[in-house]
C-alpha cells in the first residue's frame, strides 16, 4: 500500500477529528438525555413560634435537610426567651449573676446591643421586662397590660445594662468561657428582632458548605435565597400585604443569593375595645409604636443585618426610617403606609408583573 500524500493524510486527520468529536457529542447528548433531573426536597418545622421551611434545589440529599433543622434546634436551645434552660433563659433568671454562654450567644448579643446603639435605644435587646407582660406569642392570652406595670418594667429597658466577659477554663489550656451579666436583676433580654435572621444566615453558610448551591430558606417572615434556581432563573417572593390574608401579596420580586425581611404591625396583633395593638413596642412608652407605618420590607446580603434593620425601621416612622436605611450601601427597601402609600429605594428590585 502506497503512503498518503501529506495533505490527504492531513484531509484525513481532519475528517476523523469531526467525526469523533460529533460522536462524543451524540454520546453526551444521549447520557444527559436520561439523566434524571434533580427533583426539589423541603422539609418543614416548628421553631421560634413560627412555621419554618428549607427547600434544596440541586440535591436530594435529605441528610443535608436534617443537618439544617438540627442547626434550628441549637439555636433555638440557645437564643429562646421561653425555652427553659437556653442560654437567653438562663441570663434571664440569673438574678444578675454572671451566666456562662456560648460564644454565638455572646456574638449575637453584642450585635443585638451595636443596633441598639445606633438607634439610641429604639431597638433594645432588654425589652423582655415589657414584651413578656403584652404576651403576644401565646394564644388568645394577650391583652393590654396594667399601665403601672408597663412603666415598672420600662425602667429595666436599657441595653447598658448588659456585660460581656470571659472567664479562664479549667478543661484547657489557654480556652476560655464566655459570660454574659445583668446588672439590673430584673432585666431581662428578647433576641426576637435579630435571631431569626442570624440563624438564616448560618444555613447557609452550613448549606455552602455542604456544596449545596441553590436553596431557599425560609423562617417566618425572613427569606434567604442561596443562589438561583439551577436552571439560572431568579426566586419568586411575594410581599404581603398588610392587614391582607395570609398569602396575598402586594408585589413579588425576583432575587439572587440575598435575603429578604418583612416586618409588620399586622403580624401578631389583637383587637382590645376596637383599638388593634401590634407586637412591635415602642422603648419609650411600653406600648406598639404608633406611626405611618404598617410594613417594612428590607432586602440584604445579610439576613441578620436585613432582620434588625426591619424592625429598626418600623419603630422609627417613615422619615426617620428612610435616612437611617438610606445610610446602608447594600440595603434596599420598600416601606408601606397604613394608608397603602409605597415607598421605594432606588436600587428596590422591580416589580414582577
Amino acid at each position: 500500500m502506497k503512503p498518503l500524500h501529506e495533505s490527504t493524510r492531513k484531509l484525513y486527520m481532519i475528517w476523523f477529528t469531526i467525526t469523533f468529536t460529533t460522536a462524543l457529542s451524540l454520546i453526551s447528548a444521549i447520557l444527559t438525555g436520561c439523566t434524571k433531573n434533580i427533583e426539589p426536597i423541603s422539609r418543614t418545622g416548628f421553631y421560634f413560634d413560627t412555621v419554618i421551611q428549607v427547600t434544596l434545589y440541586d440535591t436530594e440529599d435529605t441528610a443535608i435537610l436534617d443537618g439544617c433543622f438540627a442547626l434550628a434546634e441549637k439555636y433555638e436551645n440557645l437564643f429562646s426567651a421561653t425555652k427553659e434552660g437556653s442560654d437567653v433563659w438562663n441570663i434571664n433568671h440569673g438574678n444578675g449573676k454572671t451566666v456562662t454562654v456560648s460564644e454565638e450567644t455572646v456574638a449575637l448579643l453584642v450585635a443585638a446591643t451595636d443596633y441598639a446603639n445606633t438607634t439610641e435605644g429604639v431597638i433594645d435587646p432588654t425589652i423582655r421586662p415589657v414584651s413578656e407582660l403584652w404576651d403576644f406569642g401565646s394564644e388568645g392570652n394577650a391583652h393590654v397590660p396594667d399601665d403601672t406595670a408597663i412603666k415598672v418594667a420600662l425602667s429595666h429597658v436599657s441595653y447598658e445594662n448588659i456585660r460581656f466577659g470571659t472567664t479562664p477554663s479549667d478543661e484547657s489550656e489557654g480556652s476560655v468561657y464566655h459570660t454574659v451579666t445583668l446588672i439590673d436583676p430584673e432585666a431581662a433580654v428578647d433576641l426576637g428582632f435579630i435571631a431569626k435572621g442570624y440563624i438564616a444566615d448560618k444555613m447557609k453558610e452550613y448549606l455552602l458548605s455542604q456544596g449545596v448551591k441553590s436553596a431557599c430558606i425560609s423562617l417566618g417572615g425572613n427569606v434567604l435565597a442561596v443562589g438561583e434556581k439551577p436552571d439560572g432563573s431568579p426566586f419568586r417572593i411575594g410581599i404581603q400585604e398588610p392587614f391582607a390574608e395570609t398569602g396575598k401579596s402586594l408585589d413579588t420580586i425576583e432575587i439572587r443569593d440575598t435575603s429578604v425581611v418583612t416586618s409588620g404591625i399586622y403580624e401578631r396583633c389583637f383587637d382590645e375595645d376596637g383599638v388593634l395593638y401590634h407586637h412591635v413596642l415602642d422603648t419609650a412608652t411600653g406600648y406598639p409604636v404608633e406611626n405611618e407605618l404598617a410594613g417594612v420590607t428590607i432586602i440584604c446580603p445579610s439576613s441578620a443585618k436585613a432582620d434588625a434593620l426591619s424592625t429598626a425601621c418600623l419603630c422609627l416612622g417613615l422619615e426617620e426610617g428612610r435616612k437611617y436605611l438610606d445610610a446602608e450601601k447594600d440595603v434596599a427597601y420598600l416601606l408601606v403606609t397604613r394608608d397603602g402609600e409605597l415607598y421605594r429605594s432606588e436600587n428596590f428590585p422591580f416589580v414582577v408583573p
